[in-house]
């Protein structure tokens, strides 16, 4: 087993806990996660210069990205409500601004 699909997993995790996280309302706790996708992400991109995946890692990767993919499409629905709320009460403080 490849050292770089345990990126591609590692990244999943970390999405299955952001969705995890937003499904509780818990935006903090969301945004903690995705900063550490992005920490594992750009170790993925270090390490993919220098390993390759061999047919059978593709397949997995395949399958991991489509299930990160997902989880994604389900924190940005889960979002919507939470950010449209957002937004409302900053336009409404920076009436106060002005």
């Amino acid at each position: 087993m490849s050292l770089l699909i345990d990126f591609y997993k590692a990244i999943e995790e970390s999405s299955a806990k952001m969705l995890a996280a937003a499904k509780a309302e818990d935006w903090d706790g969301v945004m903690r996660f995705e900063g550490a996708c992005a920490v594992l992400i750009e170790q993925l991109r270090q390490r993919a210069r220098s390993e390759e995946l061999d047919a059978e890692s593709r397949a997995e990767k395949t399958r991991i990205m489509q299930r990160i993919l997902h989880n994604d499409a389900q924190i940005r629905y889960l979002a919507e409500p939470w950010l449209a709320n957002f937004e409302q009460r900053v336009g409404v403080q920076n009436q106060y601004l002005h």
